[in-house]
């Protein structure tokens, strides 16, 4: 019984979720634009948990993820976005699960069928990070979103013809390459934190191969750091990329390089106790990832030091 009140609630259909909101029938049936100001007293919300088969983007008005480091505070207090693709659960026992949102756009997947968006909305990595990883805007930033809310807000309630969906499409898309400029800024705000959360990977990962738990866990992967960074392992990803122009898994490759090399160059190890060290299962594998990396194979680079 305490399993089933806990299981997220599914909502199969925009329709579905309208009628979970005590919201009348979308007027299209993939898309829908939600203005919580405007459909009733109380600002419209979804159930705590529930598990989405559509996207999802919200501006909250108030959001708890403002940072201090030291002295300096770090982003806005003007609200922000959340993001959420189909198949993920959201929602949290938190506090941030009682602030409404002002603005909900929902997209089920068919509606961009045929259109590029259909394919590049993947590439937004946003859609997949953790509430404390939400967008937060500045005054400039949120008069921005807030036009093309308004923009696709009007499209949507206006008659719907043969231009209504190409239309909304492109407005999607411009607030999405909108978002994904703010994320840069956010990153750029943040550099102070994010340094810190950098020199917290190193030591991970040092730790890591300090303790030799590659011989009993294999490589570290990027889920394994970003659980231990308490960041979703795409943030961390872009997070990486914003700093070193790495992403997290060539981030733990260049490590796997520099522990490579230094066992090579320092011990008695042969390459395939080289590899296995490391966590590779197969010598193979380590020798082609040392060769990609420094045009050199471990062996000739053994040599090079007797």
């Amino acid at each position: 019984m305490k399993k089933e009140e806990n299981s997220p609630q599914k909502f199969a259909s925009l329709s579905q979720a309208h009628q979970a909101m005590g919201l009348p029938q979308p007027q299209h049936p993939l898309v829908s634009l939600i203005n919580g100001s405007h459909t009733r007293v109380e600002p419209v919300r979804l159930p705590q948990y529930h598990l989405l088969s559509f996207y999802k983007i919200s501006y909250k008005p108030k959001l708890s993820g403002k940072l201090k480091y030291g002295q300096s505070y770090y982003d806005f207090d003007e609200g922000g976005l959340l993001f959420a693709s189909p198949g993920q659960i959201i929602g949290s026992n938190d506090n941030e699960a009682s602030v409404c949102s002002e603005y909900t756009l929902l997209i089920h997947p068919d509606f961009l069928l045929g259109y590029p968006l259909a394919k590049n909305i993947k590439q937004y990595n946003f859609f997949s990070y953790s509430t404390n990883e939400a967008l937060h805007l500045s005054a400039e930033e949120k008069a921005t979103i807030m036009a093309l809310f308004k923009m696709m807000e009007k499209e949507l309630s206006s008659r719907i013809d043969d231009f209504s969906q190409p239309v909304v499409i492109a407005q999607m898309e411009l607030l999405l390459n909108y978002a994904n400029r703010f994320y840069k800024r956010q990153f750029l705000t943040r550099k102070a934190v994010n340094s810190d959360l950098l020199q917290k990977l190193e030591e991970i990962l040092d730790h890591y191969f300090a303790d030799e738990k590659s011989l009993i866990q294999g490589i570290p992967t990027v889920h394994y750091l970003s659980e231990k960074l308490h960041i979703s392992p795409s943030y961390l990803s872009d997070l990486l990329r914003s700093l070193t122009g790495q992403n997290a898994q060539q981030h733990i490759h260049h490590k796997l390089i520099e522990k490579a090399k230094e066992k090579l160059s320092t011990t008695n190890l042969t390459v395939s106790e080289v590899a296995y060290a490391l966590g590779f299962e197969h010598p193979q594998s380590f020798s082609k990832l040392f060769k990609t990396k420094t045009n050199l194979s471990p062996l000739e680079f053994k040599r090079s030091f007797n």
